[in-house]
């Protein structure tokens, strides 16, 4: 474990019972390659199991506070957690501005090998196993369940994505149930191209949208108003939404309910 990883473990998930910091590998999926063994942390509900496991994939600002508040809200659902970090293993701590250096493609690889790895786990319900992701997280979901990559027959179930990137060229063929939220004020992951995707989608009902009006990117974290560099030297508006974020996560709540239990 690098320096930096261990610092951040110590800073994010020091007082958490739940986090404990495992790694596995990166397994090739379909055009996804298999990249350096994957880091990653653990939140478990208490009692011995087994429990209906969620994948958190963490946003282009790698694994953060964000992670860690999510962690701890989906265990205090009942469900376990495995959050992986894609980032630091493949040498970078974020990629807002530089989104072409591990891509959602790249990270199928990595929630391949998080599908496997929760396998061989006694205390996760076999075939019960959800992702949830946050901007390139979200993206990383709508990648996921992709049928070329055959996740579903690994046991990933469902996934939530949170204000995606929509790629409409590379991600028409979902073949799992999919919860997204975009907001529609979101001018860094535009809540259109979603739109547009779920419109031209195989299976569109797969999919369950839902487009808050005045929300913005980021609109389920509690900070303030801010503005942020992302890719060519553009800059973004991210907010909390106090209508889009409890509502979002009652919805979320329900959907895992309703596919992982």
């Amino acid at each position: 474990m690098t320096r930096w990883l261990a610092i951040l473990v110590v800073l994010l998930f020091a007082g958490s019972a739940a986090a404990q910091s495992v790694n596995f590998p990166s397994v090739t999926v379909g055009s996804s390659q298999a990249g350096p063994e994957v880091k990653g942390w653990i939140y478990k509900p208490s009692g011995d199991g087994p429990f209906p496991a969620i994948i958190l994939a963490h946003s282009c600002a790698g694994a953060n506070a964000h992670t860690d508040r999510w962690g701890k809200l989906l265990v205090s659902w009942g469900y376990l957690v495995l959050a992986p970090d894609s980032f630091v293993p493949r040498g970078t701590k974020a990629v807002c501005t530089t989104p072409n250096v591990v891509t959602p493609n790249m990270r199928v690889a990595d929630i391949a090998g998080a599908l496997d790895f929760l396998a061989t786990r006694s205390d996760v319900v076999k075939g019960k196993v959800g992702i949830i992701g946050h901007s390139h997280g979200g993206s990383t979901v709508i990648r996921s369940a992709q049928k070329s990559f055959g996740l579903a027959q690994r046991g990933l179930a469902a996934g939530v994505a949170y204000y995606p990137g929509c790629n409409l060229k590379f991600d028409v063929g979902v073949d799992i149930p999919v919860l997204l939220l975009a907001g529609d004020k979101d001018d860094w992951t535009p809540a259109d191209r979603c739109r547009s995707l779920v419109s031209g989608l195989k299976r569109s009902d797969l999919v369950e949208a839902v487009y808050y009006p005045n929300a913005y990117h980021s609109f389920d974290s509690k900070a303030a108003d801010r503005t942020v560099p992302g890719a060519a030297g553009k800059q973004h508006h991210l907010a909390y939404d106090t209508v889009a974020a409890p509502d979002a996560e009652a919805r979320t709540k329900a959907f895992f309910a309703k596919y992982l239990r």
